[in-house]
């Protein structure tokens, strides 16, 4: 069984009084049984860590089925190990306090030269190498042997018999590997220092249990496994490791509180170092109050099951609007447009035309199917069932094929809204393999690179900048340290006339930074002056005239510049960080999750929709925060000592601004349509709005302007 942390892990026991018809969740590779989902989840994340260790070779680093899966190989090859040597090998095993790997050598030495009955090998006869097999071992003296072989022909066939010396006896391949030997070591034994056979093991082989006189005192048998009676230690030895314990602290981010428990006299401080999984962590009289978290909203107009599929054909869509020539359109239209019963809405034309075309101009079977066809070339809104319904003999998918009857009458807008989506999804996956649209990807990677390395050569050019700026800054400091030969301090700095100022030495220094220099400074190097000397200062020590102002070329800066807080460096930099940003938004790849919370739920956020989307663990139920307010309750419940949720805070507070001014942008976007769709209402009977007028219709209105033809 893999190892956990170097410790045997029991599996969890059934279930009591389980019924036959009870619905209860198990673990494919270690057939565990649990009621609780909670219980399972747990269990099953604690496996897909990479916690564990393979028992027989020794690795880490895995999960548990990878161990598992080391462990099986690992055993078939043990098997290999020969089993005539077996018996000797044990013997020696058993009790050894050697490390492994001197274990395994001391154990090759002692076998070095050493063969059994039966092995397969060649000998000296003549001068020259031959096939034989040992038919007996004869042992000549301490640890000397002499052997039967029978020597072998061609076919493997036993001839005349002679006894050979050792030393004439040649093994052209190992009987086996130190790796194996290892393996057999592991497989063989429950524990080291000393290593301890399994019962059965040390049964089968008739070797002894007894403890031997040596570790006597030291190991005792405690519910039928070999335990150490470790020495109490002495006072020192304990101060000693406690200091050890606090220099390894120290530096180090742990938890605010501080675990104390009574046991035997002792305070035993545990100490956690934060953060950890998200499953793991407990609470704390010392952490903060978190806010309860919001229940997202999940009052979407198609199945629940269908959201995943609606979300991933619009992103596609509206992401690659430009390669597709198709203007990008909101998710709320999309989803009207799905749901609605017309059977030729422009928006589900256009999407399904401009798919359509990049299939066809990919030459792929697409092409050859509507070739065969003889369907016109150019797409409109009367004949682009027709390539739909080639699209559905071509993926030959049996849900799909069952509408193609209903679209062929003219009925598209009776299709079931899962059917809709799941044809969508499919052809946005044919599109995703063309050859067309994996050449623009290409073309988008390349653009993000160089735009990437622009970025970071500007980065290292301002770094530069400001290495050189500290230079030259500490070289004038020092260079200023004496003026007329006497040394400045935070006295007679202050008492140097506006002359002083006006050469270019330094004025004054307050809160450790300098706060004026020399008259010639660039808009990069401002530095603010300090203030005229109060009225009641002495006359002999207040300057004539006011500081001037920080000028460039003579004229005054303006207000903005007069500050280190809105230099113009600053505001440069930020606008070239922006830049930057927008333009890799314009070059998009793909879409990754925000992140996930302890329960495995993904977040997602579409920067043309604004909402943050919740995709449940098990991708089959989704909800969504719309404003500002759950967003701020939803980023107050996260914990950050879990992994996972600090991970998650971390880019919600990167996108956060962007964010609320999207889900605002959204919020006031739904209070026009709630007011227009009141003013509607409040129209007289007689004189109803035409459907296209109605805000809840405003998807019929939309209009390709990107398309080709």
């Amino acid at each position: 069984m893999p190892l956990l942390r170097r410790k045997p892990f029991s599996l969890a026991d059934p279930p009591k009084d389980l019924k036959p018809d009870e619905h209860v969740y198990q673990i494919r590779f270690t057939k565990e049984i649990f009621r609780d989902y909670n219980d399972y989840l747990n269990r099953i994340n604690l496996y897909r860590q990479r916690i564990w260790m393979c028992k027989v070779t020794g690795k880490t680093n895995l999960t548990y089925e990878e161990a598992l899966v080391s462990e099986k190989s690992a055993s078939e090859k043990v098997q290999q190990f020969p089993k005539e040597l077996r018996a000797s090998v044990l013997r020696i095993i058993q009790y050894s306090m050697l490390p492994l790997k001197d274990l395994a050598d001391f154990i090759a030495e002692k076998l070095e030269g050493r063969f059994f009955v039966g092995a397969e090998l060649h000998g000296k006869k003549d001068n020259e190498l031959y096939p034989c097999r040992i038919l007996k071992v004869i042992p000549k003296g301490v640890e000397k042997f002499y052997y039967e072989v029978a020597w072998l022909d061609k076919d493997k066939n036993i001839g005349e018999k002679a006894e050979v010396n050792a030393k004439d006896l040649v093994l052209k391949k190992p009987l086996f590997s130190r790796n194996m030997l290892k393996s057999f070591i592991r497989e063989s034994t429950y524990r080291n220092a000393p290593w301890v056979l399994h019962e059965e093991v040390a049964k089968n082989h008739g070797i002894s249990t007894d403890i031997p006189e040596e570790l006597r005192g030291r190991v005792c048998f405690k519910n039928g496994l070999l335990t150490c009676s470790k020495k109490r230690k002495t006072e020192e030895s304990l101060d000693e490791t406690e200091n050890c314990k606090r220099k390894k602290l120290d530096g180090a981010e742990f938890d605010g509180s501080t675990e104390e428990q009574q046991e035997n006299g002792q305070h035993k401080v545990e100490r956690i170092k934060y953060p950890i999984d998200d499953l793991l962590v407990k609470p704390s009289p010392h952490d903060p109050v978190l806010a309860n978290r919001p229940s997202p909203s999940r009052d979407f107009n198609v199945p629940m099951n269908c959201v995943g599929n609606l979300l991933m054909v619009w992103d596609f869509c509206t992401t690659f609007g430009k390669v597709l020539h198709l203007l990008p359109y909101s998710l709320e239209d999309f989803e009207n447009a799905i749901c609605h019963k017309d059977s030729n809405i422009v928006l589900l034309v256009e999407s399904h035309a401009a798919l359509f075309r990049v299939l066809i101009q990919d030459d792929s079977e697409y092409t050859e199917a509507v070739k065969n066809r003889r369907t016109k070339s150019k797409i409109t809104m009367v004949n682009w069932t027709e390539y739909l319904c080639h699209f559905l003999e071509m993926i030959n998918v049996p849900e799909l094929r069952q509408c193609e009857a209903t679209i062929k009458r003219g009925h598209y807008g009776l299709v079931d809204i899962n059917a809709k989506l799941e044809i969508l999804y499919e052809l946005v996956n044919r599109v995703i393999e063309t050859t067309i649209f994996r050449e623009k990807l290409g073309e988008i990677i390349e653009q993000r690179h160089v735009l990437g390395v622009s970025r970071r050569e500007e980065v290292l050019e301002d770094a530069r900048k400001r290495r050189k700026e500290k230079e030259m800054l500490k070289a004038e400091i020092e260079s200023n340290e004496v003026v007329n030969g006497h040394h400045l301090n935070s006295e007679n700095v202050s008492s140097n006339s506006d002359d002083d100022i006006q050469n270019g030495h330094i004025g004054k220094k307050r809160n450790g930074e300098i706060e004026s220099s020399s008259e010639d400074n660039t808009i990069g190097s401002l530095i603010k002056h300090s203030n005229p000397a109060p009225k009641n200062m002495p006359k002999s020590k207040k300057p004539n005239s006011e500081p001037k102002q920080p000028t460039e070329n003579g004229k005054e800066l303006p207000k903005q510049f007069k500050s280190d807080k809105d230099s113009p460096e600053k505001n440069s930099k930020e606008q070239r960080k922006e830049y930057f940003e927008r333009e890799m938004e314009k070059r998009p790849i793909r879409r990754s999750p925000l992140g996930k919370d302890r329960n495995y739920n993904r977040y997602w956020w579409f920067r043309r929709d604004g909402r943050i989307f919740v995709e449940n663990s098990d991708s089959k139920e989704w909800g969504y925060y719309s404003s500002k307010e759950e967003l701020d309750a939803f980023m107050g419940s996260l914990n950050c000592k879990g992994e996972r949720e600090r991970a998650l805070r971390n880019q919600l507070e990167k996108y956060y601004s962007r964010v609320c001014s999207e889900l605002q942008k959204r919020s006031k976007d739904l209070m026009h349509r709630i007011a227009a769709d009141e003013s509607v209402l409040r129209r007289s009977t007689r004189v109803r709005a035409p459907p296209r007028q109605n805000p809840a219709n405003a998807f019929l209105n939309y209009v390709n302007k990107w398309k080709v033809d």
